[in-house]
């Protein structure tokens, strides 16, 4: 049975982790009612990464995620309302409707971007942990990518940069298996240990569908880190439940394995532990009642808020030429 310190820390989680899902499920809903202009991709399945990580952060760390990256500015702390309004294209969103899904930033809470093309965030995140490292500041850097990125010449660039100037920078690997739509097997030759190791970087391997597995793995990269040893390279195996992007048939996966998720579902695993705990299931329900209401009131904003006028969408696209 879980202690009751370790039953707070997980219940934390599980409020982060409800908090994604239960966005992200609304998310599904207005997508297919043409609610949300362009693609979404969905991190649904994979949660546990996104708090587990965002727990072990501290204010003025800066993140750089991926196109699968709402969890992620969620368990940062990125206000719903702006949330919502961004990827439904409305002039009140966090970057005036004009980013997207796939573009999500907020420079008050560090998040440095989301990103349309795979790996393109990882050298950011390494620009931004030197940037820390010359100023001093004492704080550090996140990357999230895919396995997907694990074949891209800028993720083996960014390890020799970090591991030859110790750069503050933690690597967050999401390895769900997947490559948009093939197995990673047959896009990557190596294994990411041993990349790490080819740059002499610390590498751990950890169950992504446990929170606090999670979370405390990343409290042990953050905090050597933070002592300036280095930069650290966690991967997370999890498994996607939802295609590449939201509307992909999946013919591409059998039935076992699209069904395999139910078994190791984050949230459920969390929920079990929380019941094992002695958390009643009238304070878990309560705890989702609270943060659909919330989503709702967020989603009822978006849609009275007006859509950005021309001038508005245009400015900071072509820079004037002066007189």
């Amino acid at each position: 049975m879980a202690t009751s310190k370790s039953s707070e820390r997980l219940f934390a989680l599980y409020q982060t982790m409800l908090l994604v899902r239960q966005a992200e499920m609304a998310l599904t809903k207005l997508f297919a009612d043409g609610e949300v202009p362009g693609f979404i991709h969905l991190s649904i399945g994979q949660e546990a990464i996104a708090a587990g990580v965002a727990s072990a952060l501290a204010p003025g760390d800066t993140l750089a995620t991926t196109h699968r990256g709402h969890g992620h500015v969620l368990a940062r702390g990125l206000a719903l309302d702006g949330f919502f309004k961004e990827i439904m294209g409305r002039a009140g969103g966090i970057c005036q409707g004009r980013g997207g899904s796939m573009h999500v930033a907020d420079t008050s809470l560090g998040i440095l971007g989301a990103n349309g093309i795979v790996g393109a965030g990882i050298p950011i995140a390494l620009g931004s942990a030197i940037a820390q490292s010359v100023l001093g500041t004492g704080k550090l850097a996140v990357s999230f990518f895919g396995d997907g990125a694990m074949a891209e010449g800028v993720l083996h660039e960014t390890l020799n940069m970090a591991a030859l100037w110790k750069s503050p920078l933690l690597m967050v690997c999401e390895n769900n298996g997947w490559s948009e739509f093939s197995p990673t097997a047959r896009q990557f030759a190596a294994r990411l240990e041993g990349l790490a190791a080819a740059f002499g970087i610390v590498h751990e391997l950890v169950d992504g569908n446990d929170a606090l597995a999670v979370a405390d793995a990343a409290a042990r990269a953050t905090v050597a880190i933070r002592s300036g040893n280095g930069p650290r390279l966690l991967e997370c195996k999890t498994h996607r439940v939802r295609g590449h992007f939201e509307g992909d048939p999946q013919k591409y996966r059998s039935a076992d394995e699209l069904q395999a998720g139910a078994k190791i579902d984050p949230l459920e695993r969390a929920k079990a532990a929380l019941l094992e705990g002695g958390m009643s299931a009238a304070a878990l329900a309560a705890a989702a009642q609270e943060v659909a209401q919330r989503i709702e009131a967020a989603i009822d904003a978006a849609r009275a808020d007006g859509l950005p006028d021309y001038a508005r969408a245009l400015a900071d696209v072509y820079t004037p030429v002066p007189a």
